[in-house]
């Protein structure tokens, strides 16, 4: 081989060595570890949220805190555990309904506001929120701690504020999977109704010697009745003005059907306690429900907060139980 094409050949192999290292190279994040332009892109999504925001958030979020029950519900729901989240109405800690499957979040809220500097400590990838908690008015503070959306307005659906934090999570197709089955069973339900089909359901909560309306509107329990086809008692339909009305001991009788369903902001066994108070007030036992046997005590926490997927399931169980067994 004569030296000058020995030399062509070291000339050609040296450029395809340098070609293929600038390749591997192009395809690496670089020695800081930083994404290319192209990952960048994927690690975010850009959506917008019920107050018409626009809000980039991560694919794949790894820290969330959920500030409002809903939020909380639906992201344990879809099988995500917040770093941080609100205490349950009236209560200290999340909703009993859920404490178990959020052992791990750290309380950093209440339905009136939200502790910034506790919040910002958890150092969260995405912040969800809605129209139920007084943190709403701190949207500006919170976007400055981490990408905020707003996933419901007040008194919204409760399967469309549900699809819409399953949005900010990116986890669309499983909340589909879960309303499916959760209607699936709405059915089941509502064939096994029999002679209840149709039949009046009151809902209240007992707080302070006196009854409260409760679940009216289109949140997880009156719609949840309203796809069973059961009814309310005039002074229970219709939208409410509130979270909860109160009733006085004078209209006792308003708050009474066919069935009535009884509880408290607490669990089960705090609302086994209320009834028995609730039984010594006068013209109590007069009711109709009282007298057929048909008040049945609830998980309160799960009736009463502003709920979401795992929160009308619950409902949706205890109904089954008594009217459909």
């Amino acid at each position: 081989m004569s030296s000058a094409r020995a030399s062509r050949r070291a000339v050609l192999t040296s450029a395809a060595t340098v070609m293929t290292g600038a390749l591997l190279l192009a395809g690496c994040g670089s020695d800081d570890g930083s994404d290319t332009a192209s990952s960048k892109e994927a690690s975010t999504r850009r959506i917008t949220d019920a107050q018409g925001r626009k809000v980039t958030v991560p694919t794949t979020p790894k820290k969330v805190v959920a500030l409002s029950e809903p939020t909380l519900d639906a992201a344990l729901a879809l099988g995500v555990e917040p770093v941080g989240t609100t205490a349950g109405r009236g209560q200290t800690g999340v909703s009993t309904y859920l404490a178990d499957k959020a052992a791990g979040s750290e309380v950093v809220a209440t339905v009136a506001e939200a502790d910034m500097e506790k919040l910002a400590a958890l150092q969260p990838d995405l912040i969800l929120l809605d129209e139920t908690t007084g943190a709403k008015k701190e949207i500006s503070k919170l976007q400055a701690i981490a990408p905020t959306v707003v996933t419901a307005k007040l008194n919204a659906d409760w399967k469309t504020a549900f699809t819409a934090t399953a949005d900010a999570l990116n986890q669309k197709t499983k909340a589909e999977k879960v309303l499916s089955d959760f209607e699936s069973s709405v059915a089941a339900t509502e064939a096994k109704l029999g002679a209840n089909a149709g039949a009046v359901v009151s809902v209240i909560r007992w707080q302070d010697g006196a009854p409260s309306v409760v679940g009216k509107g289109v949140g997880h329990v009156g719609s949840t009745l309203s796809a069973l086809g059961l009814t309310r008692p005039t002074d229970q339909q219709g939208a409410s003005s509130g979270h909860s009305e109160p009733v006085s001991l004078e209209k006792l009788s308003t708050i009474d059907g066919d069935w009535l369903f009884f509880g408290t902001l607490g669990d089960r066994a705090d609302g086994e306690k209320a009834y028995a108070e609730a039984k010594k007030v006068p013209n109590f036992e007069k009711l109709k429900a009282e007298k057929e046997g048909h008040v049945v005590v609830i998980q309160g926490s799960a009736w009463n907060s502003a709920g979401g997927p795992l929160a009308a399931r619950l409902v949706l169980d205890d109904i089954s139980k008594a009217l459909a067994p």
